[in-house]
């Protein structure tokens, strides 16, 4: 058996290099400077081939090495964060950490930004820079981010969204600027006050997914509580749009306890498609009745539309009430 010749630390450290996948490789080779770089590109260009009993020598070499450094504690936790990310993605990390650390402080100012409404967001990132922007809306829910694109001005709302399609790789630089911007418009347009977040409208909506019976059961409780309160969610849980996930049957219920100009007024204020959700609860002649009228009453006051959409949910809620018709699939959900 051949003698094995001793390798320098630069040579073990290219078979190392070798022995790993394109894409730790890589990772390692990113963290290099560039005349390190140079010189173990050029040890693993000459290694020319490599033996078991190299490969042997190079591993116990390391092995040796690392016996004697142990792991530093600094930054462990961004950097088993940094890890699952690239393994299972940002959400599903999130959700693992949280598991792990339950009582990890959250005082980032991302971090917040992604809890705050679009009306909260939209005053943060007015007249900022679009690449900040685009980094900001790609963290938030994309929802949210529709709503705070909406708001901004027309002209940069293309900028936004072609920087948002090449974004690419994000450096943890660029995020900290982002969060010392975010931390500063906090600021200026809060001061030192909390952000307001939450309300009757967040209320309904974890409530209409909730369920009916815990409906029932929450809504009786507010209501002894904070009977005002109790009605400005109520009124948040039923709106004109949540009639839309009607099925025809329970959407012809409806229409037959509702009277044909409250009807027409009602269906002034949505969109054509929108009308369609009641149409198709219609015979062809019916539906072709009302499209007539709608385009013969010509232009309606916004105040009788509102008026008669209300009225039309009124209707809905104690149809529902009385269990003649149903929103959703028939179970325990509402809409």
């Amino acid at each position: 058996m051949s003698e094995v010749v001793p390798l320098f630390p630069a040579d073990n450290a290219a078979v190392m290099v070798m022995l790993l996948d394109n894409d730790n490789a890589s990772r390692i080779l990113s963290e290099l400077e560039p005349d390190e770089l140079r010189r173990l590109g050029e040890k693993m260009c000459a290694l020319g081939e490599i033996s078991p009993d190299v490969i042997a020598e190079a591993i116990a070499g390391f092995v040796e090495k690392t016996e004697k450094l142990g792991l530093v504690a600094h930054d462990r936790v961004d950097k088993v964060r940094s890890m699952m990310s690239n393994a299972i993605g940002e959400v599903k990390t999130e959700s693992v950490m949280r598991q792990i650390l339950p009582d990890e402080p959250k005082t980032s100012p991302l971090e917040l930004a992604r809890w705050l409404t679009s009306e909260a967001l939209v005053p943060l990132v007015k007249g900022e820079h679009p690449q900040a922007i685009a980094v900001l809306l790609v963290q938030l829910d994309p929802v949210v981010a529709a709503e705070v694109l909406h708001a901004l001005p027309t002209d940069e709302q293309s900028q936004i969204v072609h920087r948002i399609a090449t974004l690419g790789p994000v450096s943890p630089q660029a995020i900290a600027m982002l969060e010392e911007l975010l931390t500063r418009r906090i600021t200026e347009n809060h001061g030192h006050r909390p952000l307001a977040m939450g309300g009757p409208k967040e209320a309904a909506d974890i409530i209409n997914g909730a369920g009916k019976v815990i409906e029932k059961r929450v809504m009786s409780e507010i209501g002894k509580i904070d009977k005002a309160l109790a009605k400005e969610i109520e009124n948040e849980m039923f709106k004109f749009e949540h009639l839309f996930v009607l099925d025809p049957q329970s959407m012809g219920t409806l229409l037959r306890d509702i009277g044909n100009d409250t009807l027409i007024d009602s269906l002034k204020g949505i969109s054509e498609e929108e009308r369609e959700y009641f149409f198709r609860a219609m015979s062809s002649r019916a539906a072709d009745g009302v499209k007539d009228e709608i385009a013969a009453r010509g232009r309606t006051k916004l105040a009788d539309v509102v008026a008669a959409q209300k009225e039309v949910v009124l209707v809905a809620r104690k149809l529902a009430a009385e269990g003649s018709i149903i929103f959703g699939s028939g179970d325990d959900e509402y809409v």
